[in-house]
Formats: structure tokens, sequence, C-alpha cells
């Protein structure tokens, strides 16, 4: 059982600062993984601090007298990941002048942290699962099976589920590295951490500076907690650095210190949207559907509304146009500015096909009606059952070719062939 002054002994050691229950949950799944061999992946936002939780792992384990290398898989060029992280022989390809060890073989024994783990080509990621399943890897350019003793700890700030959606990501590497999952959260989510930290940065900065530590008064405090920070922990180190370094007066209020906050990036409650995991509220494929049907059902309902109320009060008079303007300032072709004969006065929007054809009133009338009868059959029709005629529509359109129609219904092939199923389209 790990204690809360075990958590905080570690937080010293590796010079880890806040409180917050999201930052001390990370800390404690940690170090419960750190004493097995598991693979672990972090997750969380770019400048969270993600690399420290697998140097926690690395120096709480059985392997800490082992090797430790840290790789950004997002830095290294895709023709050469391969030979970076399992060597070479000489003369594999143009350069190859002499053989490499690569990362995998020189860190036998120790840990390899993987960083932005998603960015690996696809390739690699084939050769990487292989040696997560059997400790074995191929240099590049010879065809001897070599064998490793490697914990590998993993991290990323995309959704790698998202990613296996798209193609871009190996299903069974994902949950091969998921084993054990640690979500560093952003700062956003970690309430009063966030005047802590920058209390910690300003004061390394007086020292650096050789000036007198900035001091927040309360209200400096509640905006700084109040900031999204998108750049998280780097961007608060660098605001801390540059408040410390051009500020005359010490103690900055939130006037001031709204200067340094870039006004394009978010001032929001600590994780509002976030949902509590981390990833960023956004509306789902479907919810978008009903959105845009829900607001092509309120125009249809009324218009009719507008045709009927035009009949009863017996003609399309401008008061009634007024009152009902927002459904035609969209529309620039159809209509032309005609003065109302009733009343005197003009207005901009009279149906084209009102100035110029001859319509029976009785049968506009009837057919007008008839519509507003149907509209309570129009309003039974379920959203499942509109989904399902955009599916067929865009199906149609396309010769039945799932690819094109996703596209066209702004969905992904995935998805489209779930619905597909869903509807039992044929």
């Amino acid at each position: 059982m790990i204690t809360p002054s075990e958590i905080q002994s570690v937080k010293q050691r590796f010079g880890i600062i806040g409180n917050s229950p999201l930052l001390n949950q990370a800390i404690l799944v940690a170090m419960q993984a750190s004493p097995t061999d598991m693979t672990v992946l972090i997750t969380g936002e770019s400048g969270s601090g993600k690399e420290s939780f697998s140097k926690i792992i690395h120096s709480l384990s059985l392997r800490k007298h082992g090797k430790f290398i840290a790789i950004n898989c997002g830095a290294i060029p895709e023709g050469t990941i391969d030979s970076e992280l399992f060597g070479h022989e000489k003369g594999s390809f143009t350069g190859a002048h002499e053989a490499r060890k690569g990362y995998f073989e020189v860190t036998d024994g120790g840990s390899i942290f993987l960083d932005e783990i998603g960015e690996m080509p696809l390739g690699t990621q084939a050769r990487l699962l292989r040696v997560l399943e059997n400790g074995e890897f191929i240099k590049v350019g010879s065809s001897k099976v070599q064998k490793t003793n490697v914990r590998v700890i993993t991290a990323t700030n995309v959704n790698l589920l998202k990613a296996v959606e798209k193609g871009k990501f190996r299903e069974d590497l994902y949950y091969r590295l998921n084993t054990v999952p640690i979500y560093v959260p952003p700062l956003r989510e970690r309430g009063e951490d966030v005047v802590l930290l920058f209390r910690k940065f300003t004061g390394d900065f007086s020292e650096k500076y050789h000036v007198k530590p900035i001091s927040l008064d309360a209200e400096a405090q509640v905006l700084l907690m109040r900031y999204a920070f998108p750049g998280n922990i780097r961007q608060l180190k660098n605001i801390a650095e540059q408040i410390s370094l051009l500020e005359e007066n010490r103690e900055v209020n939130a006037q001031t210190l709204s200067r340094y906050l870039p006004a394009d990036a978010s001032r929001l409650p600590m994780a509002l949207g976030s949902g509590g995991k981390g990833e960023q509220s956004d509306f789902s494929e479907r919810d978008l559907l009903y959105k845009v049907l829900f607001d092509m059902k309120k125009d249809m309902n009324d218009l009719k509304k507008l045709v009927l109320e035009s009949f009863q009060n017996g003609g399309m008079n401008s008061s009634i146009m007024q009152k009902h303007q927002g459904l035609f300032e969209d529309l620039d072709a159809g209509f032309s500015q005609k003065e109302n004969m009733d009343s005197g006065s003009s207005f901009p929007l009279v149906l084209e096909s009102q100035k110029n054809a001859s319509i029976n009133n009785e049968d506009y009338e009837e057919d007008a009606i008839e519509d507003i009868i149907h509209e309570e059959d129009d309003n039974s029709l379920s959203l499942e059952k509109k989904e399902k005629e955009m599916i067929l529509k865009a199906l149609r359109k396309h010769n039945n070719k799932r690819k094109y129609a996703a596209g066209d219904l702004g969905i992904s092939e995935r998805t489209l062939y779930r619905k597909i199923k869903q509807y039992e389209i044929e």
C-alpha cells in the first residue's frame, strides 16, 4: 500500500510540484507499475510533463541501474527511424559506411522511453510489436535475429484510438502498449497547482536574474487559475520568466498579468469541456447530423406557419414579411423589391413568382393548407430515418462506393459501414 508520504517523497525527488488529485493519481499508478516489467502508455497534452513519469518508472524499477534512453519518435525522419531504433549493417543503405547498434541493442537490460509514439511509421510499428511480443529484432540490412531485454515506456499527446480508426496506428500495437495507462492531467485541470508552479518558476528566475521575486495578488491568482494554458507547463514557465525579467513592480495584479496571457487562448474555468479525461470536447458525427436536421426542420416549420398566416390574413402583406424576415435573410435569388400595394410601404423581399406569375389563389391556398396538414406526419419521422435517407442518397450518388459516400457525409468509412449494418442497408 503506497502512502501519501511516499507519493510526496517521489514528488520531491523528481521536482514535481502540485497536490491536485489527478496528479497524485498519476504518480500513484506510476509507482505501482514501476516494480513490474509491464509496458506503460503515458497520455497527456504536450508540455504536461509526461517525460518526468517515464523517469519515475525507470528509477523505481528493478532496472534502475541499467540504461535509460528517451527517444522522440516525431523528431526522427521516417527513412532513418528503423536504423536509429534497431541498428544497421555496413552497406545496408547509402551512407551506411559502418555497422551501428540501435537503441534497443544499447539499452539491453534497461528502459527505453518512446515519446510521441503516435508519430511512428507503420512499418516501424510492426518491428516494435515484434520486440514487445518476443524480445526480438533484426538490424536494417541483416537477416540475423537478435534478442533484447528492454522495458518499453511510451507517451503520446494524440488520441491513439482515433489514429487506429484512421489506419495510422496498428490496433494490435495499441493494446500491447496500453497495458498500464497513465493519464497526466493538463495544467488547467490542476487547480491551485498553477499558482504553486508559478511561484516556483518566478523564484528560480529571481535567483537567475538577481531580482526580487514576483508575487501575485488574489485577483491575479484567480485569473491564472482560470486561464486554459494550451502550452501547459512550458507556457507557464515562459510567462513566469517574462514577468520576472520585464516587470519593475514586483507585486503583479490581474491587469498586469493579463498582458502576458495571449488573447487568442481560452480563459475558462479549469477542466471546462474536458470531461475529466483530458480529451477535448467535440460534437460526434451523430450530434452534428442531428443539429443539421433540427435546423432544417425548424426552418420548414417556420415557413409553413408563414404561408398559413399569410392566407389567414388575406395575402402576403409587409407586416407578415417583416415578422418572418429571418427566413429570407440568406436568400439573394428569386426575390425582388416591390412596393406593397395594400399598405403603401415598401419591403425588399418579395417572391419573384408573386411579381411575374399569375397564381390561382384558391389552388395555392389549398396546396399550402394540405402541406400543413401533413406537418404532423413529417414531424413523426425519426432522426434515424432521416439519417438513413441521407446515407442512401450518398450511396446512390457515388454508385455504392463507401469511401466516397463517407467523404460526402463527413464521416469515416468505418462509421459508415457501422451505420449500414445498423440500418440494414443492402
